[in-house]
């Protein structure tokens, strides 16, 4: 199946390393400590990416990894970062002001010469998993009294990862590579010389730090591989990943048995902040310093249904090992939900996104944001949306609304999601999946409009989740969308689309039919100023539904538990047939 891209954006180097000024200002101007902590984890993932970019850049010229200045003073930034995020996780968040060190390293990078262009992949689980790098900082201390160290970081978020590890147990030497090849079969590139210093310590246990291992641990496995094929014991390696469980099952058998050998250090999420070792790195102490004290309840993992007042058979699906890590959060007074929104930026962007929704009435009523949880006020009394029972003009109008709304308001920049052939790829490719040979060749004569549709996409930052459970009723009977942040941010090839395709995304989870469409556009077309393109919702509706055909199934391969195998079933055929219907009209 096509359902996942990597997501990255082209920055000037220089305004990179100004994201990471700016979050260091922020961090030396907060009075509270937990702000000011949070701001100097941002500048550690900003100047991660940046590290990541120029690094990257230069892999690409040489075609290999090598030795550089860029490379030594970007690295040496990324461990002075950590240490100042070290030892503020350590000393329970102090105000104060931040140690000059950084800015004197950032002034040297912007003096040295520079890319023109740089590109920075997204660190997915510093946005999505609840990856912090305070893991590895615990993770660390599994290292105690082992000398020569070698950290060598997986590029992209291992670099950051990897400084942490580092700077925390004062590694003689840090390099990060960058895997290449097929996903599953990934290799290293290295220039002599790099390998020549990774190599001259005879004796030196070698760090590999990443988050994953994802379905196959090529990445790791590639560095072990290379480090083992020039004569170093399997016992001097150690791997520093971001889950206790194996590689999936694209895994080889040879990468699956180094791996049970392998002496492993990791600190989950749970360990670190649901059963904290101080006070203060608690997810309870974050939440409470925003809502009040209170007590926590686990929604994660598709655990958020117990909340709906409905018997099991009537549960919706959940992609339940995608979702972020979310809770309640009940004070005894009031209840508040807080999901994981991303660290740093992640989190501050989607604040004000919730918060602008709120205030037109879309959305829940945010609270804050702490760590990376957003958390908004749990509404008592809501209801799932009853598709039988409300009004089809009214909830035809409140869609529209709403999705005029993000129209107007929510513009995205060029290039920030996928391109019409890049959606046909996938959907030709998913088509098959779903419907045999024949639909791909079907879908292909769809897919000859994308390239001259390209240019009549007008983006926006798309809900890019319209399902029919996503939406609740208030106490009032009033229409909420909930989880409208970020899918258009997500690590599924989508990104930023033209308000299109969450029409069709309307139309297929409503069952809309041909006047409710019509409707449908019209009303969206005039909140959004602008009409709906008839032939960009043509070509991106039978996307959506290869699309989403693709998701479920992987959720499906992926998830053992046989009352959720008939939930992701039923999912799995309804697109299914959504896409045999679009194929019957072509």
């Amino acid at each position: 199946m096509l359902v996942y891209g990597d997501a990255e954006r082209a920055e000037k180097p220089e305004q990179q390393l100004g994201r990471v000024t700016a979050a260091l200002d922020r961090a030396h101007a907060a009075t509270a400590g937990l702000d000011r902590h949070d701001h100097l984890v941002e500048a550690l993932i900003e100047a991660g990416a940046f590290a990541q970019g120029a690094i990257d850049a230069e892999f690409e010229a040489a075609g290999r990894d090598a030795p550089s200045p860029l490379r030594d003073a970007a690295t040496a930034l990324l461990i002075a970062l950590a240490a100042e995020v070290r030892r503020s996780w350590a000393s329970g968040f102090p105000a104060g002001p931040v140690d000059p060190a950084s800015r004197h390293r950032i002034a040297a990078l912007a003096g040295m010469p520079l890319p023109a262009e740089i590109r920075c992949r997204l660190a997915e689980g510093f946005a999505f998993y609840a990856l912090y790098p305070e893991a590895y900082v615990e993770a660390s201390a599994g290292l105690a009294g082992i000398r020569p160290v070698t950290v060598i970081g997986i590029r992209s978020i291992g670099l950051t990862l990897g400084a942490v590890v580092a700077e925390a147990c004062g590694a003689d030497r840090l390099v990060s590579v960058r895997p290449v090849g097929h996903p599953f079969r990934r290799e290293l590139a290295i220039d002599a010389s790099l390998a020549a210093d990774l190599l001259r310590h005879p004796d030196t246990t070698y760090i590999v730090a990443d988050e994953g291992p994802g379905l196959s641990g090529s990445s790791f496995g590639a560095v072990a591989d290379w480090l083992e094929a020039h004569g170093i014991h399997r016992g001097r390696i150690r791997f520093f990943p971001g889950h206790g469980g194996e590689p999936g099952a694209q895994a080889s058998p040879a990468h699956r048995e180094r791996w049970r050998a392998t002496t492993r250090h990791v600190v989950e999420f749970d360990a670190l902040a649901l059963r904290p070792r101080q006070p203060w790195h608690g997810l309870g102490s974050w939440i409470g310093d925003l809502a009040g004290p209170g007590r926590l309840e686990d929604l994660s993992g598709g655990a958020w249904r117990d909340c709906l007042a409905l018997p099991r058979d009537r549960w919706p699906p959940a992609q339940r090992q995608q979702e972020r890590r979310k809770f309640r959060w009940d004070t005894g007074g009031r209840r508040f939900l807080a999901k994981f929104a991303g660290l740093g930026g992640h989190g501050r962007d989607k604040l004000a996104r919730a918060r602008a929704l709120h205030d037109s009435g879309f959305c829940p009523e945010p609270a804050g944001c702490r760590r990376g949880f957003l958390v908004e006020r749990w509404i008592e009394e809501a209801r799932p949306l009853d598709l039988a029972a409300f009004d089809r003009s009214t909830l035809l109008r409140r869609i529209a609304a709403y999705l005029g709304f993000r129209a107007r308001r929510f513009p995205a920049t060029p290039g920030s999601g996928a391109t019409p052939r890049s959606l046909a790829e996938m959907l030709c490719h998913n088509a098959v999946e779903a419907l045999g040979p024949e639909a791909g060749q079907a879908f292909g004569r769809l897919a000859r409009m994308a390239d001259r549709l390209d240019r009549r996409i007008r983006r926006v930052e798309t809900d890019n989740r319209l399902h029919c459970w996503e939406w609740l009723q208030d106490p009032n009977g009033a229409l909420l969308k909930t989880d409208a942040l970020d899918h258009c941010m997500t690590h599924d090839l989508v990104g930023c689309q033209d308000i299109a395709w969450d029409i069709a995304g309307a139309v297929i989870e409503f069952d809309l039919d041909p006047d409710e469409q019509a409707e449908l556009q019209a009303r969206v077309g005039q909140d959004a100023g602008h009409p709906v393109d008839p032939d960009l919702l043509r070509f991106l509706a039978p996307c959506y539904a290869a699309l989403q055909f693709g998701s479920w199934s992987m959720a499906r391969a992926a998830d053992g538990d046989p009352d959720e195998a008939v939930r992701l079933d039923r999912e799995v055929g309804r697109y299914a047939r959504h896409l045999q219907g679009f194929l019957s009209s072509i």
